[in-house]
């Protein structure tokens, strides 16, 4: 049931068909703006179904092979709701061909009031090792 009250029950019968992304996404230029998109939406789970759609368009073996990562804990990590490590991600991506990139946010477009990074506060993030 979704927070309408709708279950999968409701929907038999409305000639509806099942979607996959994973069958549309046969690029790697697909696979990025795909996983972009969700990204963008600021939400963990999206992001990781994306993740996973675009490992099972490429197979989840071969993904999890090139990731290092066991065939198993892929799964595990693209499920829905779990909370992957940063390091997972960034082998699945790279096995996927795809990587992060961070960019400015335009002040149009800014959400909150976030204050630029100045040298004083960066140098209160990171501190340079001996």
């Amino acid at each position: 049931m979704d927070e309408h009250g709708i279950t999968l029950a409701d929907l038999d019968g409305l000639g509806l068909i099942e979607f996959d992304p994973a069958e549309y996404i046969t690029s790697d230029e697909a696979a990025a703006a795909y996983i972009t998109q969700a990204l963008e939406t600021n939400d963990a789970a999206i992001f990781a179904a994306a993740v996973g759609d675009v490992a099972r368009a490429r197979g989840m073996a071969e993904i999890a092979k090139a990731s290092g990562l066991a065939r198993e804990g892929l799964y595990k990590a693209l499920r829905p709701n779990s909370q992957p490590r940063m390091e997972t991600i960034t082998r699945v991506l790279g096995a996927l061909n795809v990587r992060f990139k961070v960019e400015v946010i335009p002040p149009d477009e800014r959400i909150s009031a976030a204050k630029p990074v100045t040298k004083a506060s960066a140098k209160s993030v990171v501190k340079p090792s001996a």
